[in-house]
């Protein structure tokens, strides 16, 4: 599929800090970071632009990126659900409640799709051979743990994912579970066959906000990037925000501009083209 060009309104100019999501943005398809890629965040420090990281991952599973990038910034995995800093510390955390994490999990356990939750710095699963289960190893660099019951975790819970194949069951799944986990949680797909649950505050557009406060950068001088629904709420927080082109139209629609895709270093492209010329 053809994707949209580099284009959109003016450089930004006054940008301080650069926020952005991983998977679809910084990463290409492979998972890999290009060497484009880790020049142009370098090119951003230089110029005196802070750079950080939020995801849906998990804690563990940005350490490896954290160091490959040399970052120094709190970052921000469970899609805000914790802020880490450089060292590894969670410095915020916004688990889910035990009765949120009940009612999604016994949702999801009538559905056709494999269950995954992340609590104790774990990827837990009952079952290790799992269609995405591999895709899941080889995105966050550490295997799952295989447990009979998610039961004795309730109380501790960051993200909750339904991963299926069926984008369209994971649609209706959303729209059933959400208004019955309002307003302390919500459901949101980090990827067409991943549904991912958090706490309400766990989203991108608080994570940013919390981010830029621990940087102590207003968010109108923070410029964000990604390619997701679930990116779309930080787009609405900070003071400029780039869509990637392989982005849905929906996406695309939010973001101020739009770059390239990630499979074309769209993010380095934007750095050159949106950011670094402003400073």
């Amino acid at each position: 599929m053809a994707q949209p060009g580099i284009g959109g309104a003016a450089p930004a100019s006054g940008i301080r800090l650069l926020v952005s999501d991983v998977d679809g943005t910084l990463v290409r398809p492979d998972k890999q970071i290009s060497s484009a890629t880790i020049a142009a965040i370098r090119a951003l420090r230089g110029a005196g632009v802070a750079f950080t990281l939020v995801s849906s991952r998990p804690p563990r599973g940005m350490r490896t990126l954290v160091r490959m990038l040399e970052l120094d910034t709190p970052t921000a995995a469970f899609n805000g659900g914790a802020i880490v800093d450089a060292d590894g510390h969670v410095i915020e955390s916004h688990p889910l409640s035990s009765s949120n994490a009940r009612v999604a999990l016994d949702l999801f356990a009538r559905a056709p799709v494999e269950t995954w939750v992340f609590a104790d710095d774990q990827w837990l699963l009952r079952d290790p051979h799992g269609p995405y289960v591999p895709l899941e190893r080889h995105t966050l660099g550490f295997d799952g743990t295989l447990v009979t019951s998610f039961e004795p975790y309730l109380d501790r819970i960051g993200k909750i994912v339904a991963a299926s194949a069926d984008a369209a069951g994971l649609v209706r799944l959303e729209q059933e579970l959400n208004p019955r986990i309002a307003p302390d949680a919500h459901a949101s797909r980090s990827q067409v066959y991943y549904l991912d649950v958090n706490h309400a505050r766990a989203n991108k557009g608080d994570a940013v906000a919390a981010l830029a406060r621990h940087l102590g950068i207003p968010l109108a001088e923070t410029a964000v990037i990604g390619d997701g629904d679930n990116d779309v709420p930080m787009f609405e927080r900070a003071g400029f925000s780039i869509a990637m082109g392989q982005a849905s139209a929906q996406v695309r629609a939010r973001a101020t501009v739009t770059t390239a895709g990630n499979a074309d270093d769209g993010l380095a492209a934007a750095v050159h083209r949106f950011i670094l010329p402003g400073t």
